[in-house]
């Protein structure tokens, strides 16, 4: 399986075959050979395709030159800005570089990398959307997959890179040789996802949820519904779509859609006899004829594994491969890492929602514990007008949760102390903006034996905080092999 990276290695198309592919207007060398597109002029060299894009803070026409220095062999940028920019070429001009004008970088961007893709014709592209889980079921879907093909015929997206950016990024890597590709497609905006399919137009399409993530952008839970809907919008009949089970929007997301809609959860996927919890280690699962140790825990991971084995069941992958593939998968970071030591630690601080915190708190409440459970939770960001309500409903839920002691973390948060503190004036509730104080007072607390969740939103990076546990000698810095973990916690429920 070969992971994406910013950067293809083979060659991708000359300049001028770039600029045939977009309408493109070209100064310089035609046949200037690309074969690797970036967006961030420190990455680029010999053979890349500099996308100038503007931005916020920075406009990338501002790095031209630097790109340009770097030996770039192609500029795609603004025709509005097109006298500007060859007026400020160095005397030498253009040397053997070519400079491509459109109407927006960023749409070149994306129909160039749509016209790549396109040409591989053999692609099986599955792309996988939700308010939360993405990345865990694609990487699981991976993981299935894997087994079935030999390294170089499966491509899956690097982490999350799953925006309108990032995913036109990630096309450049596909090559000849792969045969199926595993893409997350993430939104936070209304449009993007439309702009999504365009360019990937995926055969099997994932929706994981519809919840309340970047509600704040999009106005409501129907209004997301909609949005992520938009991942079967290509469909002609032939492609086929999986939904959850128990989503209350499954019914929305399968009316009208031209193809196939399979529901995906322990009752409909396919195969699936039983499953069972093994606290922290995971699930084991009887699929077919097999037995599975699948290391994340949580119900929430249960079922992107269950999203991950109906697409192996749907593309008839050998149960006794996809089944090996799926035991070996590994939380990426911040996503349900489990770490021992003095304590047991759940990091899952790569992102926050209402949904996946309330995920976060059901796993840690149904973990057994030696001793007492302590929830650090950070502010959950991009609710807009619902972050008051939806930061008090994180209090209130907490409040009636399992923990011993709650950690409140972040401006937004306060609003979650309040509520719980209101709630359960038994438990002990702290709160506070900064993280030297989180730090000092939640090791004030801490004892061997507790069990720690640290949960919050990315923006708030609240791995310093368990870096601290790690430093102090709480935890080991490194985490479990969970596969060993799972191995162990099905023999003790043996």
């Amino acid at each position: 399986m070969e992971a994406m990276t910013e950067a293809s290695r083979s060659m991708l198309f000359t300049a001028g075959e770039a600029a045939g592919m977009i309408g493109g207007a070209c100064k310089g060398n035609l046949q200037a050979v690309i074969d690797n597109v970036v967006v961030d002029s420190r990455k680029a060299g010999a053979g890349s395709l500099f996308v100038a894009l503007p931005g916020e803070n920075v406009d990338g026409h501002d790095y031209i030159g630097a790109a340009l220095a770097q030996g770039s062999a192609c500029i795609l940028a603004d025709a509005d800005k097109k006298e500007m920019l060859l007026a400020g070429l160095p005397a030498s001009g253009l040397g053997g570089s070519c400079v491509i004008f459109v109407d927006s970088p960023l749409a070149g961007l994306q129909a160039l990398a749509r016209e790549h893709r396109r040409r591989m014709k053999n692609l099986l592209r599955i792309g996988v959307t939700g308010s939360s889980g993405k990345t865990t079921t694609k990487e699981c879907i991976a993981a299935a997959l894997a087994p079935a093909f030999s390294s170089d015929s499966l491509i899956v997206n690097e982490g999350n890179l799953n925006s309108d950016i990032g995913l036109a990024l990630a096309m450049f890597t596909i090559e000849p040789s792969h045969k199926v590709g595993v893409f997350e497609m993430g939104m936070n905006r209304k449009g993007e996802m439309e702009e999504l399919v365009s360019i990937y137009e995926p055969d099997i399409a994932v929706i994981t949820n519809i919840g309340t993530a970047h509600i704040g952008m999009i106005g409501s839970r129907d209004g997301i519904a909609a949005e992520k809907k938009t991942i079967f919008s290509r469909f002609d009949g032939r492609q086929t779509g999986f939904v959850w089970e128990e989503d209350s929007y499954k019914e929305f997301l399968a009316a009208g859609v031209n193809g196939k809609i399979a529901e995906f959860g322990c009752r409909s996927t396919a195969g699936l006899r039983e499953y069972h919890s093994l606290g922290l280690a995971g699930w084991s699962l009887a699929w077919f004829d097999q037995t599975i140790l699948f290391p994340l825990p949580g119900r929430h991971n249960l079922l992107n594994a269950c999203a991950a084995l109906s697409i192996a069941a749907e593309l008839k992958i050998s149960p006794a491969l996809a089944a090996g593939g799926l035991s070996s998968v590994k939380p990426l970071f911040g996503r349900s890492e489990i770490f021992e030591g003095r304590i047991s630690l759940v990091r899952d601080c790569y992102n926050a929602n209402p949904d996946s915190v309330a995920a976060a708190i059901d796993l840690c409440d149904s973990v057994e514990s030696g001793g007492r459970k302590i929830y650090v939770l950070g502010s959950m960001r991009e609710l807009g007008e619902t972050s008051e309500s939806e930061h008090s409903a994180m209090g209130t839920r907490a409040a009636s949760s399992a923990a011993d002691g709650l950690f409140f973390f972040g401006e937004e948060a306060e609003m979650s102390y309040r509520a719980a503190h209101s709630m359960a004036p038994e438990k002990y509730c702290f709160h506070t903006n900064d993280i030297e104080s989180l730090i000092s007072a939640v090791f004030a607390y801490l004892k061997d034996g507790d069990l720690v969740l640290a949960k919050a939103s990315r923006g708030l990076a609240l791995e310093r905080f368990t870096d601290a546990l790690f430093a102090e000698g709480w935890a080991i810095p490194a985490a479990l092999i969970q596969g060993d973990r799972a191995k162990k916690g099905a023999a003790h429920a043996s």
